[in-house]
């Protein structure tokens, strides 16, 4: 087993390429790239495509493990996914891209390597402010090389700000979140892999979102852990359940902290 000085070695190895290729694909494309469409309906851009395309050829030479991308079809992220036990990169070369084609300075690349369907190293790298949020599991999670969290979480739900993504849950809840919230304030951004780390960072003390995809929050969650944070589904069920299930996800800075906000969600839910 490697140490936990051998394991930060690691993720900064991979921290340094996400920057490379983030400074040489995907930000000469800031304001310029043309936008699409996905058959869902969702958007992507020739940066994700070309940012994606350099890290399924890099990241195998990191560490060995095929490479599963949003930007690639359900039926080769299934088999990726039933395959990769032993090793597998989890990839959104732009999680946010709406920010990014409408030239919104909130974005970020969000690398994850796991094991047994479990991270093990995460990156999640925003170009434009140059913040890096990296965790190598059991060393330790990190903001540009300090270590995270940056502030104490607040110790009580009514002093929480909360980051919470009204249109993908239920109207019950979000009704009660808007008429009696139970923290002092709310944000969303528009990138939930920044959101997970900026919950881990103490910049956000309470996360809520309705919907989201292995890859939004793979790297995030082992960054959240790493700073000593909790998360779950908000189902009960595994978050690493694979590729084709969206999940709920609830999480906060501390476990007293998610304690708290778990059960007021469960009991307004």
């Amino acid at each position: 087993m490697p140490t936990a000085a051998q394991r930060l070695a690691r993720v900064r190895a991979l921290e340094s390429l996400v920057r490379d290729i983030a400074r040489e694909e995907i930000l000469p494309r800031y304001l310029k790239s043309a936008r699409s469409r996905k058959a869902d309906g969702t958007l992507f851009t020739e940066a994700d495509i070309e940012s994606q395309r350099r890290f399924s050829a890099a990241l195998p030479e990191l560490l060995p493990g095929a490479v599963l991308g949003e930007e690639m079809s359900a039926e080769e992220q299934g088999r990726l996914w039933a395959g990769g036990r032993s090793g597998l990169w989890c990839i959104d070369p732009i999680d946010g891209t709406t920010n990014f084609a409408n030239g919104i300075p909130f974005f970020a690349v969000s690398i994850a390597y796991l094991v047994d369907h479990e991270p093990r190293f995460g990156v999640v790298y925003n170009p434009i402010t140059d913040e890096s949020f990296y965790a190598a599991k059991g060393a330790g999670a990190f903001l540009n090389g300090t270590e995270l969290p940056l502030r104490p979480a607040a110790a009580h739900l009514g002093d929480a700000v909360a980051g919470v993504d009204f249109k993908r849950i239920s109207h019950h809840l979000g009704d009660e979140l808007a008429v009696r919230p139970p923290f002092y304030s709310q944000r969303n951004f528009g990138s939930s892999a920044l959101e997970w780390c900026f919950v881990a960072a103490g910049r956000l003390d309470v996360y809520l979102h309705g919907g989201q995809m292995l890859w939004d929050y793979a790297a995030g969650r082992l960054i959240l852990a790493e700073a000593g944070g909790e998360a779950a589904a908000l189902d009960g069920g595994s978050l690493m359940a694979g590729p084709a299930v969206k999940r709920g996800v609830i999480a906060a800075a501390s476990p007293s902290l998610f304690t708290e906000w778990r059960s007021w969600v469960s009991a307004h839910s």
